[in-house]
């Protein structure tokens, strides 16, 4: 097949986020099929942006052809970030032609945050003489997510835009694919057929798992020395910020009398705030820079459990799909989960133990339980969230379920 995935913020592991195209693509390729990635030339998420003269500027990523679209720059969440949106959308329509004629797509993935690129896919199909399938891929819940976490009105012209975007894929793509398992009726409350739904999350790449690099030698030091004191280490990897609930994890370690220690890696808004919180109990946090992405499995022959949290939010209704779980299901330590969502791999997978998103005391019990608990059942728990990743959030699965649905009916 001929597979067009149009993504705004697509990236690569050389460039950065958004990681999830260039991955499914490089399993395609594998299987054959070719794969075209139509995607702007700025985005805030990347580290890294290609130097791009003209529009539809070809460059060959490990195999992957990338088109760039020339689009302006944004610092933040506003109104110029929102021109780039319909800017890089008006592009792609005026070029739509150009994009049959060249390109030539079996297959077109609308995969944007926002859900205007529905309106391209559709245009293609349209205007491409032979059946084109068109699946909308959906990573963010837009425009509920900027109505209910960002507090943007409804009746705002811009939102009320985003769900016209939103009605129309539930009309009229042929497949509907979620990162968020929980979101198919609301869908279907906007003009979906039930049978279009499918789900598929991100996962992990097996190749960073067999070849990755040493973390920094002053932290492989420091946690040597705290483990040959006989301490437990519960580690939290990522950006530093509240919403995480680690000044929950915080609060709840200061009350426990046992040999525990946390160390954070990452960097973010709430370092220096989470920092001062410790005061007094400095010896039981280590706070570190960020790492490699490269470097994370090496991060798990360190540590004994992990943490992965997250607020209670309305939007976790429809489901949630956090990298950082899939990394600590593959790095084979057992896992304090305090989310509250509908899908619970900790619970499904017995790879850890389920906290209540923001009860304090529950984390403390929790904590408790891990640490008096039987090596062996330690040991169950990391080889069955290490089991899960390898065979059911592996990208080489991933991808296949993905074809699985770009084949159907």
């Amino acid at each position: 097949m001929k597979i067009l995935l149009i993504n705004h913020y697509a990236g690569s592991p050389d460039m950065g986020m958004e990681f999830r195209p260039y991955y499914f693509a490089k399993e395609w390729i594998k299987k054959g099929h070719r794969v075209d990635i139509v995607s702007a030339d700025y985005s805030h998420l990347r580290r890294v942006n290609p130097v791009v003269k003209k529009d539809f500027q070809r460059e060959n990523v490990d195999g992957i052809n990338y088109y760039w679209i020339k689009t302006n720059r944004y610092d933040k969440n506003g109104i110029k970030r929102s021109l780039t949106m319909f800017e890089f959308i008006s592009k792609l329509w005026i070029n739509s032609k150009w994009i049959v004629d060249n390109l030539k797509p079996d297959v077109v993935i609308c995969s944007s945050t926002y859900p205007l690129d529905t309106y391209v896919g559709q245009r293609i199909r349209k205007i491409s003489g032979k059946p084109v399938k068109v699946i909308h891929e959906v990573h963010d819940m837009w425009p509920i997510s900027p109505i209910e976490i960002g507090g943007m009105s409804p009746k705002n012209p811009f939102i009320m835009l985003m769900q016209r975007g939103e009605n129309s894929f539930c009309k009229h793509a042929d497949k509907v694919v979620s990162l968020l398992p929980a979101a198919k009726e609301y869908f279907v409350k906007h003009g979906m057929k039930p049978d279009k739904f499918r789900h598929i999350s991100n996962g992990i790449v097996l190749g960073e798992w067999e070849r990755y690099e040493k973390i920094p030698i002053q932290m492989s030091e420091r946690l040597r020395e705290e483990k040959a004191k006989g301490n437990f280490i519960i580690c939290f990897f990522g950006s530093i910020h509240k919403t995480y609930n680690l000044d929950i994890l915080i609060k709840a370690v200061q009350k426990i009398e046992r040999q525990i220690i946390v160390c954070f890696v990452g960097a973010g808004l709430d370092k220096v705030e989470l920092q001062k919180m410790t005061k007094g109990s400095e010896d039981r946090f280590l706070f570190f820079e960020p790492i490699a992405k490269a470097s994370i499995p090496d991060l798990f022959n360190y540590i004994d459990a992990t943490f992965v949290g997250a607020k209670s939010q309305k939007i976790f209704r429809f489901g949630i799909c956090m990298n950082k779980l899939f990394d600590s299901m593959m790095g084979g330590k057992p896992i304090l989960y305090m989310v509250d969502a509908p899908n619970n791999y900790v619970r499904q997978y017995d790879c850890g133990i389920t906290v209540n998103g923001q009860d304090e005391e529950s984390l403390i019990l929790a904590i408790k339980e891990l640490i008096n608990m039987d090596q062996d059942r330690i040991l169950a728990m990391g080889n069955n969230g290490q089991k899960a990743a390898r065979e059911e959030f592996s990208y080489p699965e991933l991808a296949q379920k993905f074809l699985n649905v770009m084949m159907e009916e």
